[in-house]
């Protein structure tokens, strides 16, 4: 069975962990980096960790004798630049035991713009931290950002903020949590799934054009630490139509500066803009639903327990065949490990 990771309780004789990390919607987007080396960002950013019930990344690490391996949704991969960082630590830290076997599969799309990057470093710095707890000077969500940006915000439960960070070592560049899983129990998140195969352009790519290129981009790291502030308040007050507001702004916004970079970037079809539209006639005359789009054109839809079924039905009943799968989630708790029954 799985529990959740108690940081307290050591693993020195296991060879073998493994975990399940959910994936987390950002609210605030992290879109754009400072340093692309260590993967430190232009701005600080804010998100929703989800439940692990049916949208997650499960990861069994274990050390080997032989060789590095790393089998990824069932395919043996070479292991890419953001891998062999983490690989680096672990051979400077452990020379004995240097190798380990990965393998990995999530239970929705990968590399779709549903943040599955997020949970798979996460799941990947969690497992490596339990099973090297001598890894002294990283933390889990250090080793996670080293993997991928977001990740670090996946290796905490609730509403989680990755801080900005001013050194340049990145050493205070980590994420933290804000408020816990139990926080607003009401909030649920619909994903609408309306595209499963790879985006065109991946996130690191469109965030280096992006700084690169668009006018708009100075404009909203100005904008953020205001909306930030206001989103943390509308989420304390558990305030859902200033909630909704805010998200839905800064989601239009980083669209925005994506299509304003040379070349563009339209990670948005017409299937996002239908369900973007459709969002705002359920709002009338009630805020009752807000919407956020990661790089890719599935859709995070937000609404209270009480609207969900309502707001589910909207969805079939506009999209049709448009929405090719949906899951429902709650605010999770962050990643789990497995242990003996």
């Amino acid at each position: 069975m799985f529990v959740e990771v108690d940081w307290g309780k050591t693993r020195e004789n296991s060879d073998t962990i493994t975990v399940r990390t959910p994936i987390n919607i950002a609210l605030i987007k992290y879109w754009g980096k400072r340093d692309e080396g260590r993967n430190l960002p232009s701005n600080s950013s804010l998100s929703l960790t989800l439940s692990c019930e049916e949208m997650f990344t499960e990861t069994c690490v274990k050390r080997t004798d032989t060789c590095t391996r790393f089998f990824i949704n069932g395919t043996e991969e070479e292991p890419t630049s953001r891998m062999k960082r983490l690989l680096k630590i672990i051979k400077e830290h452990d020379d004995k035991h240097p190798n380990i076997e990965v393998t990995t599969y999530n239970t929705f799309p990968t590399a779709a713009g549903l943040a599955s990057s997020a949970s798979g470093y996460a799941a990947m710095a969690t497992a490596l931290k339990l099973l090297y707890p001598d890894l002294e000077g990283y933390s889990v969500s250090e080793l996670a950002r080293l993997g991928s940006g977001s990740a670090c915000r996946s290796v905490l439960g609730g509403v989680v903020v990755w801080d900005h960070g001013e050194r340049e070592d990145g050493k205070d560049s980590i994420a933290r949590q804000v408020f816990p899983a139990s926080h607003w129990p009401e909030l649920r998140v619909l994903v609408c799934v309306v595209k499963k195969e790879k985006k065109g352009v991946p996130s690191s790519e469109g965030m280096k054009r992006t700084v690169a290129t668009s006018g708009l981009f100075s404009r909203r790291l100005e904008n953020v630490p205001h909306r930030l502030e206001g989103l943390t308040t509308a989420i304390r007050d558990c305030d859902f139509p200033t909630f909704a507001g805010i998200v839905m702004r800064d989601s239009s916004e980083m669209h925005a500066c994506c299509l304003d970079s040379f070349p563009p970037i339209a990670y948005l079809n017409e299937a996002s803009h239908r369900i973007m539209a459709l969002v705002h006639t359920f709002n009338t005359p009630e805020v009752r639903a807000g919407y956020t789009f990661d790089a890719g054109p599935n859709a995070f839809l937000f609404t209270l327990e009480r609207h969900v079924d309502e707001l589910r039905e909207k969805v079939k009943e506009v999209m049709g065949g448009g929405v090719v799968e949906m899951f429902v989630c709650r605010v999770g708790s962050g990643p789990l490990v497995r242990v003996e029954d």
